[in-house]
């Protein structure tokens, strides 16, 4: 057998099967009309941005990253959590505002911003996070023809990375952001050209489960930052420091200690030097905010044994949950937390595969997984479906279409 992934604390059964938001799955799958569904907790939202405001400093922000879950009652309801917003797509910039969401709340990060994503940018007041002095000179030229003051922060490519994390951002050579050097003269020539310079993005890696790496480079983040401010002439105005902070997802994952690394920014906060001194401060999470918020639903179609090995058929798959799959970026492939939701209180009792509905071997959701009996008509959930789910993974594959979703 291989173990399941930590099922997130918190999570309840009615009647025996799994609960969100104080509903059994059945009524949320009745509800919903079908499967395969994604539910997300609004309470579980709340929860989790009041945990993290607890522990960091009160004068550091918190962004919220639009790409880990961009489905509209999710970002209306971050929209009264959280202190801005990051996108990486024109798209997502017609998102928040279908959300209601204030533009000069956003910032757009991304190696490849077209002109006309740029334009539109510009004119809705977002602040850009330029990734290159190409991209600076495109931004500066059309803004000029627009007769505006684009709002500019710059994307820098920092010599380092955070230790331990899933993806790494920053290190060596990189498609995102300007490296170091060339930053303090883009700055200069922004600043020439009549732009409002918005500050720094600073982002060294994602999914850190290591809160002493994640201490660590927030210390090189801020020192960064003082040396282009300083190298600048100009104070500096703002600081996104990326963000990074991970979730567990598989056996032996631990969840991160956000006491310790809250105590040490606000350590290194009370004591800047003059340069930051009157610096705004955010943090940029995506995953850590809505990552265990979320729950994939899919219900089994079939129960059939092939060699005396045991397959559970969902009408789900890697076209919903691609990360789960382990087609995502992963290695080698370890199960995410998943359990039968219509037994949820249930004793395991055999050993089963749970695998998707797509003609390929790899649309896997559980190897060998110890599991209550399950049969045709029971729904599976497979948990941490908050983020990277719905829309980072292939749902048009073999015409299957999307999930339904639900806010509960």
């Amino acid at each position: 057998m291989k173990p399941l992934g930590p099922i997130p604390k918190g999570f309840e059964a009615i009647g025996g099967e799994l609960a969100v938001g104080g509903k059994p799955v059945s009524a949320l799958v009745e509800e919903a009309g079908s499967t395969p569904l994604f539910v997300y907790s609004r309470e579980r939202l709340s929860q989790r941005v009041a945990e993290l405001r607890a522990a960091m400093p009160e004068r550091l922000g918190i962004n919220y990253a639009v790409k880990a879950n961009p489905y509209g009652p999710v970002l209306e309801h971050m929209a009264t959590l959280v202190d801005g917003f990051d996108i990486a797509s024109g798209g997502e910039l017609e998102i928040v505002r279908k959300a209601g969401i204030d533009p000069a709340k956003v910032s757009f990060a991304g190696p490849g911003k077209r002109d006309e994503e740029l334009q539109a940018a510009i004119a809705a007041g977002v602040t850009l996070n330029c990734e290159s002095p190409g991209e600076l000179d495109r931004t500066l030229d059309l803004a000029k023809r627009m007769g505006t003051t684009p709002r500019i922060a710059f994307r820098v490519n920092p010599s380092f990375e955070i230790k331990g994390s899933g993806m790494k951002m920053g290190g060596g050579a990189k498609p995102f952001g300007s490296d170091v050097d060339l930053v303090p003269e883009m700055i200069a020539r922004a600043l020439v050209n009549g732009a409002e310079w918005r500050g720094l993005h600073i982002f060294a890696g994602s999914q850190a489960l290591s809160a002493e790496a994640l201490v660590e480079t927030q210390a090189k983040t801020l020192e960064l930052a003082g040396k282009i401010a300083h190298a600048v002439g100009n104070p500096l105005p703002k600081l996104n420091m990326g963000g990074g902070f991970g979730i567990p997802y598989f056996p032996g994952d631990e969840p991160l200690d956000i006491a310790a690394i809250g105590s040490e920014l606000g350590e290194k906060l009370a004591h800047l030097p003059a340069e930051l001194g009157e610096a705004e401060f955010c943090i940029e999470l995506g995953r850590y905010l809505v990552g265990e918020a979320g729950v994939y639903l899919t219900r089994i179609v079939d129960r059939k044994e092939s060699h005396g090995t045991t397959y559970l058929v969902t009408d789900g798959g890697l076209h919903h949950q691609l990360a789960a799959s382990g087609n995502f970026g992963t290695v080698v492939r370890r199960n995410y937390p998943v359990a039968i939701a219509s037994k949820f209180t249930a004793e395991p009792e055999e050993e089963a595969n749970v695998i998707g509905c797509l003609c390929t071997p790899l649309d896997r959701l559980a190897d060998a997984a110890h599991l209550p009996r399950a049969d045709v008509g029971d729904i599976v959930a497979v948990f941490c479906a908050g983020a990277y789910g719905a829309t980072a993974s292939p749902a048009q594959f073999l015409g299957q279409g999307p999930a339904a979703e639900l806010l509960v």
